[in-house]
């Protein structure tokens, strides 16, 4: 590492206006510097977005009408070059067996950093529901969780603290390139004015307030970097990444990263997005809900043989799915980087023993083939899921923190296996209703500023809100029927919305007429929108 100790300039033409209420403590998060700062990345950086965002809607409209992603021929000179390394684990990123994930409230915040993970994804992407106060106490939590000052009172008077000797090392997850920040205005030098990027208002602000801290401790910034889509789009963070570091005057390379591979095109460049991070890069994960929404998004228009069943037989095993893991564990071991699993949707429920086994037992079996296909670690969304998750990757690591050295060199993925839907099972009935259900609830719970729902056993986020709404639009789409011949068509659908709002419990402060509303914008419109939560958050996400 290098210390780069020369500062940019302190002040910037761009500037931002805070539009949302400050309440108790906001200012803490809200300063001039911390502010200043985010300004800095937007002058610097906010165009290069707004750019990349337009390539993604270029390469949709040429995968949608026919051009099916491969391996780029410009870039192959990258992969052919067997020397160059990512940057790898920083410190308290060793050993990554075990991740819980999850939203950043107090309660939350000391319920995963007393869990016992080795990691703790700290969520302020998916697992929330992005009002102003989720976005600004998250900060909050963090700020405190950081200095070891947190403590929550529950309503009900009971006391939430900090109790672990060791607790897990942070990875904090901001939102994507394609979400905005409403609260914060940004005016560029010319004038102009547009809502401020959700992804560096998140990583902005937990940065400038954290960066020292965490180094000082003997960890470091660390974040897991959404929705990529291409190395141009991990381009852009590493330069953000690099600028950063400059600002504080800590040396190169201390931010690590890892980044979801949750888009079909980025399974297509993911030794290109290791490349151009590789001096901030630990490791890739296998983003396994966002990757089958990503799937349907762009294959949505492309006939039958891209038409997926229940979202419940989408499993790892399929042949898409099996192809981009396969790939993933392959490419990080060849670079030196972490292969971290994803998130089997099983969770316990204490009041009921035999849902509980048989979460334990999903869980254990998804866990130990991702450890058995040389995953160096993987996620879980409950606490009492840890010891399930870790037993398996015990099993296999003993005691060595990783297997980074496992090359994989068995595994020959070719373009046509990365987009094989082939499943050969039926749409049931129940599938059909199943996605109306989920959709409407966790819409309606996410409205009411819950990220991250238990529903029906399964923790549901937005990513599987995204499969739930993405499915009922393809199959009326491409007229597809139910395994009983029964057309899945607007009026059907229309009919089981009526049936969930009837099957639901109500009361005089639920959202499920607005999730209803958002439901039937994202999933029976004519056209698509390609995510569910930008019109949501702009129009029906009261702060």
């Amino acid at each position: 590492m290098t210390l780069i100790d020369t500062p940019p300039p302190p002040t910037t033409t761009t500037t931002l206006t805070v539009r949302g209420p400050i309440r108790e403590r906001y200012d803490e998060i809200l300063t001039p510097g911390a502010l200043d700062f985010v300004a800095q990345l937007h002058e610097r950086f906010g165009g290069r977005r707004h750019d990349r965002l337009a390539d993604r809607m270029r390469r949709r409209f040429e995968i949608g009408n026919g051009q099916d992603p491969t391996f780029r021929s410009d870039t192959a000179h990258i992969r052919e070059d067997p020397d160059w390394r990512v940057a790898g684990s920083g410190p308290g990123l060793e050993d990554r067996r075990v991740e819980i994930t999850g939203p950043t409230d107090p309660k939350m915040t000391i319920n995963a950093l007393n869990s016992g993970a080795r990691v703790w994804l700290a969520d302020q992407e998916d697992a929330t529901s992005p009002t102003w106060r989720n976005v600004i106490e998250g900060q909050l939590s963090l700020r405190d969780a950081i200095r070891g000052e947190l403590r929550h009172t529950s309503p009900e008077g009971k006391v939430y603290e900090v109790t672990a000797e060791r607790t897990p090392t942070i990875v904090m997850r901001p939102r994507g390139w394609h979400l905005m920040e409403k609260h914060i205005d940004v005016t560029d030098r010319r004038g102009r004015t547009l809502a401020a990027s959700g992804s560096l208002v998140d990583f902005g602000l937990y940065f400038f307030h954290n960066a020292e801290r965490l180094i000082a401790d003997g960890r470091g910034p660390y974040f897991y970097l959404p929705k990529i889509e291409s190395a141009e789009e991990a381009k852009l963070w590493d330069d953000v990444f690099t600028f950063s570091e400059r600002f504080l005057g800590i040396p190169h390379g201390t931010i690590r990263a890892t980044v979801l591979i949750e888009t079909l095109p980025a399974a297509f460049e993911m030794e290109e997005i290791l490349f151009e991070l590789r001096d901030h890069a630990a490791g890739l994960n296998a983003g396994r809900w966002d990757y089958i929404f990503s799937m349907i998004k762009n294959y949505r228009g492309r006939g039958a043989r891209f038409v997926l069943p229940d979202r419940s037989q989408v499993t790892m095993t399929v042949p898409f799915m099996r192809a981009y893991t396969e790939l993933l564990v392959q490419t990080c071991h060849k670079r030196g980087a972490f292969a971290i699993g994803g998130m089997s949707a099983f969770i316990p429920n204490r009041r009921d023993e035999a849902a509980t086994r048989n979460a334990f037992e999903k869980v254990a079996a998804d866990k130990r083939r991702e450890a058995g296909d040389g995953f160096d670690g993987t996620w879980v969304a409950h606490p009492d899921l840890i010891p399930v998750a870790q037993a398996e990757f015990d099993a296999v690591l003993g005691e060595r923190p990783n297997q980074v050295d496992r090359r994989r060199e068995d595994v020959a993925v070719t373009p046509a296996q990365l987009i094989d839907c082939h499943i050969g099972l039926p749409i049931t009935a129940a599938g059909v209703h199943g996605n109306v259900s989920v959709g409407i609830r966790y819409v309606e719970a996410w409205l009411r500023g819950l990220g991250a729902v238990a529903i029906d056993g399964l923790m549901e986020d937005a990513a599987t809100a995204e499969i739930s709404r993405s499915q009922i639009w393809q199959w009326i789409h491409q007229d597809r029927a139910t395994e009983d011949g029964t057309p899945i068509t607007r009026d059907y659908v229309e009919g089981l919305i009526a049936q969930v709002l009837g099957e639901v419990p109500r009361h005089d402060r639920d959202r499920f007429d607005d999730a209803a509303e958002v439901f039937r914008e994202v999933a029976l419109g004519a056209d698509y929108p390609t995510f569910l939560t930008l019109g949501a958050y702009a129009h029906f996400l009261v702060e």
